[in-house]
Formats: structure tokens, C-alpha cells, sequence
């Protein structure tokens, strides 16, 4: 009997993990960085490279910064979801161009329309290092204290943004 019970209790630890993997979704991938400073970064805008965005101006707001490039398909996919909610006006959007060419960034917002007040160019990617990007897109949540409050990893739908990113920001915005 007791030669038993040592395999038995494996199986059942074996299964209790198996159990709780199932229920996780596969395109949740925690960020170390929810729940700790955005890192800071300075960089040339796409419309105009004479002028600098910095991080440090959006100190006092929620706010939504959105990795994309022009090669990107999931940001094509996204794309109409960011134009809704920047007119809606419930939470500014602010974009990275993503190691991408800036003649190319610039004709695919002029096609597709634009849904970012100001676009940073991440030309060489150090700024989606510092993030931890694993591609693009990826948009954060990040709250008036500058901290990265939600990640999403992939492009955003209607359903992410009614469920998660809205009652987010709302509660944020409240603070």
C-alpha cells in the first residue's frame, strides 16, 4: 500500500498544475514591469524631427503608449480599435514607431489615419528594450505617477478595451 502512495501523490500534484494551466490564457504573458516605474525616455517625433517627446510631459495623466511600426500586421488589425478610442476622448494614445523607416511611418498613418496627439521614433528599439517589447504591438497603461499599470500584448480588440483598458484608465483617472 505505501509503495503506492508516493506515485499517487505525484499524479496528483502532476494533474492539480495541469489543471490550473488550462485555465490561463496563452497570450497573458506577465510583465515584470506591471506595477513599477515606465522607464523614461527622450526622443525625436515623427512629424517633426526637430522637436523631442519626452515621458516626463505626460507626469499628472493616464495615458496609452502604443508600440507599432509600418511593417507590423497586427498593428493594421489594431489599428481601427485605436482610432475609436482616440475619438472617443476617454484616454490619450500615444505612439512609438517601432524600429521602423520614417518616410514609411509617416505614408501609413497619412493611409490609415492617425490616432496618436505625438509618435516618438524608437528608431535603433532601446526605449521597447527598456519596456521588455516582444513585438509589435504592445500598448501600457500607464497612470499619472508614470507606472505601468497594464500590458497588452498583441493588437488591442473592441473586447480588451471595454473590459480591461476603459474600466482601468476610469479608475486611474479617478485617483
Amino acid at each position: 500500500m505505501n509503495r503506492f502512495l508516493l506515485p499517487l501523490s505525484i499524479f496528483v500534484v502532476v494533474v492539480g498544475f495541469l489543471a490550473v494551466g488550462l485555465t490561463l490564457n496563452p497570450r497573458e504573458i506577465p510583465s515584470p514591469l506591471v506595477g513599477k516605474s515606465a522607464p523614461d525616455f527622450s526622443l525625436p517625433q515623427l512629424h517633426d524631427q526637430g522637436k523631442v517627446f519626452s515621458s516626463n510631459e505626460l507626469t499628472g495623466k493616464v495615458w496609452l503608449l502604443n508600440f507599432w511600426a509600418s511593417w507590423c500586421s497586427g498593428c493594421k488589425t489594431e489599428h481601427p480599435v485605436l482610432m475609436q478610442l482616440a475619438q472617443s476622448g476617454e484616454v490619450p494614445i500615444y505612439g512609438m514607431d517601432y524600429k521602423d523607416q520614417r518616410e514609411e511611418a509617416l505614408a501609413w498613418l497619412r493611409r490609415w489615419g492617425n490616432p496618436y496627439p505625438v509618435t516618438a521614433v524608437d528608431e535603433s528599439g532601446r526605449v521597447g528594450i527598456n519596456y521588455g517589447v516582444y513585438g509589435v504591438p504592445e500598448t501600457y497603461v500607464i497612470d499619472k505617477q508614470g507606472v505601468i499599470r497594464y500590458k497588452q500584448i498583441g493588437p488591442l480588440d473592441d473586447d480588451v478595451v471595454a473590459k480591461k483598458i476603459l474600466p482601468l484608465v476610469k479608475e486611474l483617472q479617478a485617483k
